[in-house]
């Protein structure tokens, strides 16, 4: 065997040991409701965020801020699904809002990001 095609095969093991862990290493947003940009008329929200793996329930957050940046937690519900965070939010002005979640999956790593939306 040649040196080159030791280092390919090495390449293709190692590939196959990392890859699939770096793969499933972040809990990312397969869907989410509202959707970004979305706009929702009346002044309550239902929240789904449904992920592509496992969360830690106990561990992940939801804040909301409003138009005039006041922040406000939200409380997840505790019988979600296992790759989901939902809440309900209630008395939203209209104006243009933002949703900031974190989660941490169950192996470990935190994701977070926003989620703008407005209501009418």
């Amino acid at each position: 065997m040649g040196a080159s095609f030791r280092i390919a095969i090495s390449a293709f093991v190692l590939s196959c040991l990392v890859g699939p862990h770096a793969a499933s290493a972040h809990a990312i947003i397969v869907s989410s409701a509202p959707a970004a940009g979305a706009i929702v008329s009346g002044d309550a929200v239902s929240i789904r965020l449904h992920f592509n793996s496992r969360i830690d329930h106990a561990r992940s957050k939801l804040t909301l801020f409003a138009p005039n940046g006041v922040s406000q937690a939200v409380t997840p519900a505790a019988d979600a699904p296992v790759d989901e965070l939902n809440a309900d939010a209630a008395h939203l002005s209209s104006g243009a809002w933002r949703l900031r979640w974190q989660v941490l999956s169950v192996d470990g790593h935190i994701t977070r990001g926003d989620i703008p939306f407005n209501v009418r």
